[in-house]
């Protein structure tokens, strides 16, 4: 008798032990249904990138940002050495003022000899200048004419050439192309850059944005301008506002890195929730986050039922 009721108990240990089990894997992995009107996806949260870089090799001489700097559009981050290049710009400085001063030369000789051709003209008229002299004051205006035009070109061209070599010079300070905060810095004080190589990576915290993967099956519920409630772990007290403003016009297989409690779905669509805010910059890109996007009107808001 003792030992047939050690089988009975034996075997409702292992019972009891295999409804622990179930009921632990449901708390934890079971979905459970959010009210009709609301859908729920998860994703990580992302930023609008701009890479910084400078169209010109050189030598960083002065680095004035680091990682975790924010910055202004247009703040200095970089500049490069420009020893080189300041010498060429004083040196076109120095050929424009030689063009300056042969074209306001060429232009008072033509101014001159445009004087003596209407004189001698009069006096061809009055018949007290012979018709020779006349033509050769005619030829002397007309080649002081073609040398006003070639020294105006000259000049023209010393100032381009000096536009330029300012225009280098100025690109030889590089500055941030938008506002953000630098989230990885690629050189460092006297490190010498080739042309196109990044040496910052800039995101705009004030434009973040959740991307998740919405089911094929659901997709159809969700429309651009749709409000959604974006959740993290870091802050789970605190869900944040977004707005859809991004949906894909193709399905994909679901990538790799996401995780769907529903196996059976293979294709889905990208999804952009772009948060109305980023108070104190609290979220940054990388921050994995739950949303719930609300389909339909009226529908009170619940929190991720994973």
């Amino acid at each position: 008798m003792n030992k047939v009721l050690k089988t009975v108990i034996s075997s409702l240990s292992v019972f009891i032990l295999i409804g622990l089990a179930v009921l632990v894997w449901w708390m934890n992995f079971y979905e459970k249904p959010l009210p009709e009107g609301l859908i729920q996806a998860n994703g990580r949260i992302e930023g609008d990138h701009y890479s910084v870089a400078s169209k010109f090799p050189g030598r960083i001489a002065e680095l004035k940002a680091r990682e975790g700097d924010a910055v202004d559009k247009g703040q200095v981050l970089v500049r490069l050495d420009d020893t080189q290049i300041s010498a060429k710009v004083t040196q076109a400085e120095k050929g424009v003022i030689a063009a300056n001063a042969q074209c306001s030369a060429a232009e008072a000789s033509e101014q001159q000899s445009r004087r003596d051709k209407k004189r001698l003209q009069n006096l061809l008229k009055s018949q007290t200048a012979s018709q020779q002299e006349a033509e050769r004051t005619t030829l002397a205006w007309r080649v002081d004419k073609d040398r006003l035009v070639a020294a105006k070109a000259q000049c023209g061209a010393a100032k381009a050439a000096l536009q330029e070599m300012q225009s280098i010079q100025d690109d030889l300070t590089i500055r941030a192309p938008a506002k953000g905060v630098i989230t990885t810095r690629m050189a460092d004080e006297g490190e010498v850059v080739a042309a196109g190589s990044p040496l910052f990576d800039i995101v705009d915290l004030d434009r973040l944005y959740l991307k998740v993967y919405i089911p094929e099956k659901a997709i159809g519920k969700v429309r651009l301008g749709l409000a959604a409630q974006v959740y993290t772990d870091a802050f789970p007290e605190k869900p944040f506002a977004a707005t859809v403003r991004y949906i894909a016009s193709q399905a994909e297989f679901t990538p790799k890195e996401v995780q769907t409690p529903d196996e059976r779905v293979k294709l889905v669509y990208a999804v952009k929730l772009y948060l109305n805010e980023n108070p104190d910059h609290r979220l940054s890109p990388g921050l994995p986050a739950d949303t719930v996007i609300r389909w339909q009107e009226g529908v009170e808001w619940v929190n991720p039922a994973w």
